[in-house]
């Protein structure tokens, strides 16, 4: 039997034809039919037979008594979790309880529908997630100039005719903040067409040796760059922004602030030359259709949110921004909050509605930074955090200072951890509830798509059917929505689950955007009334998103019957210019110079005077690693290591380091001991470690990871240092000493 699947392993959205026998999976190979992947896979797919099958995943609840982890029923499971969250919670209050969701979420349809429900119950506002270890920055940025969390232009590579790309390596990620199979092909294909592929990078990463052009720049100074980019355009007069132009706010002020940033005052700073610069600028300037385009190397760097914003500042000023070929903004077909209603205004993004108890930082997006949670654990008084709960999360090893926060894991009163393996996170938990296999789920992109260089959707049926007694995790979740809001563990989560459908059909009847707005709810919920879950969910945003049938309106649409129908999914068209209609702040304008981001500028010109004398540490990525949690299956890890320290031959020639060595690298914070690789791939002055490595902590039980333990650089990420527009954590550019070790 075959049955075609998107990968959720990673934002390419591969489409995955899988046959099986029975309970075994024999082949999984690329759909040739998929609508946007067309048969490309990656090597992480093929791991997808292996995560099903690792014996190491969690099959059972866990309890942790006295001589370690004990399996235990569901009952006994969430009868725990009622004891130790009600009793934090009676005692010291809402605010004494935490929550940390990880990556894995956004790739995962029931995290994306029931984790924002279950948070409600819990009522706190002490919420933490990867994105502030990740790509916070963007969505600031994109907030502030566009008007909502996910309005983030993605580049039309696929017809572009010179692509700029900035910390970023699509061809290890397969893309991040842009869902785009196959980058490794688009990329040629842009480049076989006469296009120019430019890559700046403190690494000669995979993407860059495929590049016409490689940049080595300075970790943390991208910012310099993008805004003697803007100086030279202004300065020259090269600016078209064309029919953006009557949709524009400040582009004066960012003449005024771009003044100060000349090619001459920032090369030093950014290591390179001031010719290179106006060469770059006057190339997009005069390239036909172009983009700009940062990724993970430009967000986690003190200047993340002005380096994200100047790089639309750039796409603004050279007139590509929501033009075919430049940078545009996919028209999702569910869940995107710009896919319906009137366009061109709306309420915008706020931040700062609270902040951290302990230093004060203020929250973003309904969540706080991360390089705070262990100081709120930590720190006595009203509103510690003293009980957690983590969602596919590993923070223990993804966010900064890695030691100091599972230290502070460990004096908890109670943790509960959703997720499928017994980790350096989740061993610190009382009670661990694992979902399913994720081939026993069904599938959809949400979140994904919304950052798609095409309009697709797909949806995709479970491989296997789940076994008797198993949860899905929309399941686990409304038990601990139960749990939290004071209904207990016993209470039906099927009577939860349609009080959830019940209120998002009010919200698309009740609202004046909706194409649904003014139905009646009970004839709507009586229509989806078949399907239950997130099924359930994502039929109802298909049926009343921008293709969708409008329940029986545009009988033609969008539901999740069609793409049922259609298992290689639903081509529905290349992105189209969408400004005025897909703004949504205040002004109705694009907002070029936020006061946020005008008032942090005088940072950035004040760090123009500091001396590069220390060398840096950056991290990287590998085509087959995405997070530590993919460290447990063979076929992803097996081979030459690549949790190395790569070196630059004279920085390893001038510390007497040698290839194969050992060399130890600290930072005010920790230090580890990685095994070297000497390299001209990486800058003079820079080294360079994998992140989500170190699984030799102990009681994890991860086999394969625990053979490959790798070292974590996080040990090596400062939990003070963060970027203070978004709170995303530093985890490039980080000062370092770099010493050989016997």
């Amino acid at each position: 039997m075959t049955t075609y699947r998107t990968c959720p392993l990673c934002e390419a959205t591969c489409g995955l034809a899988i046959t099986t026998r029975d309970r075994e999976i024999t082949s999984i190979r690329g759909d040739a039919d998929d609508v946007f992947s067309h048969g490309f896979i990656c090597p992480k797919a093929y791991a997808l037979k292996e995560l099903d099958a690792d014996p190491d995943r969690l099959r059972r609840p866990l309890i942790r008594r006295r001589n370690g982890f004990e399996p235990v029923g569901w009952d006994d499971a969430f009868a725990e979790v009622e004891r130790g969250l009600s009793a934090v919670i009676q005692k010291h209050g809402r605010q004494a309880v935490g929550a940390y969701l990880g990556n894995p979420n956004a790739h995962n349809l029931a995290g994306m529908l029931y984790v924002p429900v279950m948070l409600r119950a819990l009522g706190t506002r002490n919420v933490f997630s990867a994105s502030t270890v990740d790509q916070m920055p963007k969505q600031v940025s994109a907030g502030m100039m566009f008007g909502t969390i996910l309005s983030i232009p993605v580049p039309d590579i696929d017809r572009t005719d010179y692509l700029l790309m900035l910390g970023a390596n699509p061809l290890a990620s397969n893309g991040s903040l842009l869902t785009a199979p196959d980058m490794k092909g688009r990329l040629r294909a842009l480049r076989e067409r006469g296009g120019r592929l430019v890559v700046v990078d403190p690494r000669r990463s995979r993407t860059a040796e495929e590049a016409d052009e490689h940049l080595f720049i300075r970790p943390g100074t991208d910012a310099y760059l993008l805004f003697a980019m803007a100086h030279t355009i202004l300065a020259e007069g090269l600016e078209r922004p064309d029919r953006l132009a009557e949709h524009l706010a400040g582009l004066d002020q960012v003449r005024a602030l771009a003044a100060d940033f000349s090619p001459e005052r920032v090369s030093e700073m950014c290591g390179i030359p001031a010719a290179t610069i106006r060469r770059l600028a006057r190339e997009l300037a005069a390239a036909r259709r172009a983009a700009v385009y940062g990724r993970i190397g430009t967000c986690t760097q003190e200047f993340g949110t002005l380096a994200s914003w100047l790089v639309d500042v750039l796409n603004v000023l050279t007139g590509n921004l929501d033009r075919e070929g430049g940078a545009m903004f996919t028209k999702a077909a569910a869940g995107a909050r710009t896919g319906h209603g009137p366009g061109g205004r709306g309420r915008g993004v706020e931040f700062g509605r609270w902040r951290s108890r302990v230093r004060g930082l203020p929250e973003v997006y309904g969540e706080l930074p991360v390089v705070c949670l262990a100081e709120e654990i930590e720190t006595p008084g009203d509103g510690q955090i003293r009980a957690l709960v983590t969602i596919a999360g590993n923070p223990a090893l993804s966010t900064p200072n890695g030691g100091r926060l599972s230290g502070a894991l460990a004096t908890l009163d109670f943790m509960v951890s959703l997720d499928i393996y017994l980790n350096e996170t989740t061993r610190h938990a009382n009670v661990i509830l694992p979902p399913t296999s994720t081939l026993t789920r069904g599938h959809y992109d949400l979140a994904l798509y919304q950052l798609a260089i095409r309009n697709v959707a797909h949806y995709s049926p479970p491989v296997f059917a789940a076994a008797d007694g198993d949860l899905d995790e929309w399941q686990i979740l409304l038990h601990l929505t139960a749990i939290a809001s004071g209904q207990g563990c016993v209470a039906d989560v099927t009577v939860l689950d349609d009080m959830v459908a019940a209120a998002l059909v009010q919200r698309e009847v009740g609202g004046t955007g909706s194409p649904i707005a003014g139905r009646n709810a009970d004839e709507i919920l009586a229509a989806l009334s078949t399907r239950r879950g997130p099924e359930r969910l994502v039929d109802l945003l298909l049926r009343s998103g921008p293709y969708g049938d409008h329940f029986g309106v545009r009988p033609d649409g969008l539901s999740l019957g069609v793409l049922e129908e259609h298992p290689h999914g639903v081509d529905l068209g290349p992105l189209q210019p969408r400004i005025p209609e897909v703004l949504r702040t205040p002004s109705g304008k694009i907002e070029l110079a936020p006061a946020p981001i005008v008032a942090d500028v005088a940072r950035l010109r004040g760090a123009l005077d500091r001396t590069n004398g220390h060398m840096v540490l950056v991290g990287r990525r590998h085509l087959r690693s995405n997070n530590s949690w993919m460290h447990n299956l063979d076929v992803l890890v097996k081979g030459k290591p690549t949790c190395t320290l790569q070196l630059n031959p004279a920085d390893a020639a001038r510390l007497g380091i040698e290839d194969g060595g050992t060399a130890r690298v600290a930072s005010r914070v920790g230090s580890v001991d990685a095994p070297v690789e000497v390299t001209d791939a990486i800058m003079p002055g820079v080294v360079s470690l994998p992140h989500g490595w170190g699984h030799d902590q102990p009681d994890v039980a991860m086999q394969v990871a625990r053979a490959h333990a790798g070292v974590n650089s996080n040990i090596l990420a400062d939990e003070s240092a963060f970027d203070p527009l978004s709170g995303n954590a530093v985890l490039n550019g980080i000062p370092v000493t770099v010493e050989r070790r016997p």
